[in-house]
């Protein structure tokens, strides 16, 4: 347990270095520009209606019908008319964090994984354990469950600290899901890559726990109140942008993590250790030909 947390420290500070990159800062940029691009056609097309039609529902329910009420009477109506926007933005906020985190996953994993390689693992094998539509097929599935969790938990988010666990915990889960699968899927074998992720189950949870966290910090960027429907549209970009970095240095920490961890499973087998197949290693040159001297 002790060397996994020193493995998961020696991958952290590899991944920050590799985020300073210019390649990897390069590659944010391709996300950003989707998600961004999508974000802002949606709005554009289904904003009016949307915050209609929350408006509608607010007003269906006595009870938030009568909060508002007492925050007319008090002068607060400017908050009233902001409760309908800002719930839209609220529920719309999952669902940018996971978009983020698929097309980071889609987008920048097979270039950084590459990266990562050539620099530090080239002479790791490739098996290709899962092929591009395996992995696809992989992050839709669990981000379909995650968008699933996040829609079930909403009621817990009334209650204030559970409403700043829940979230990263389930986001948590989805990064150690998508970005761990990925991480490997090029380079171990498909029995590789159950042994690793049963083997080191708890350090990548750890480490999709801390990614969950990370990820909710940008949220805190609305809290302007009032002023983030003002400032949306530009709250918006940036909120997407910090998404692409956490999510970018995120997948960076568990390829470093899992492509070490592979590293020294095939080394361990190599020297008839715990993966239980032993290969015989090629003699030097020099020794074969002084074997050979009669």
């Amino acid at each position: 347990m002790v060397k996994s947390m020193s493995q998961l420290a020696d991958a952290f500070w590899r991944a920050a270095a590799y985020c300073l990159h210019p390649r990897v800062i390069g590659l944010s940029f391709l996300p950003l520009l989707l998600s961004a691009a999508l974000a802002f056609g949606l709005g554009y097309f289904f904003w009016e209606d949307a915050v209609t039609g929350m408006r509608g529902t607010l007003e269906s329910w006595q009870l938030i019908n009568s909060l508002l009420g007492w925050l007319d009477s008090v002068g607060a109506s400017g908050l009233r008319s902001a409760l309908a926007p800002l719930l839209v933005l609220a529920f719309a906020l999952p669902v940018i964090v996971v978009l983020s985190l698929l097309l980071v996953a889609l987008m920048m994993t097979p270039t950084l994984i590459k990266l990562v390689a050539e620099r530090r693992f080239p002479m790791l094998e490739k098996k290709q354990g899962g092929t591009f539509w395996k992995s696809l097929g992989w992050s839709l599935m669990h981000s379909l469950l995650a968008l699933f969790a996040l829609l079930v938990s909403l009621p817990f988010w009334l209650i204030p600290p559970l409403a700043l666990i829940v979230p990263p915990l389930i986001f948590g889960w989805l990064s150690y899901k998508v970005f761990a699968f990925d991480a490997l899927a090029e380079h171990a074998s498909a029995q590789e890559c159950r042994q690793l992720m049963r083997a080191h189950k708890l350090p990548m949870m750890t480490l999709g726990l801390v990614t969950g966290f990370l990820g909710a910090a940008p949220a805190a960027i609305w809290a302007f109140g009032v002023m983030a429907v003002a400032l949306a549209p530009l709250l918006v970009l940036v909120s997407i942008w910090l998404y692409t970095l956490v999510f970018a240095f995120s997948t960076l920490w568990f390829i470093h993590y899992a492509l070490n961890a592979l590293q020294e499973l095939r080394m361990a087998r190599g020297q008839g250790g715990q993966g239980g197949v032993v290969i015989e290693a090629e003699q030097p040159p020099v020794i074969q030909a002084q074997e050979q001297t009669p």
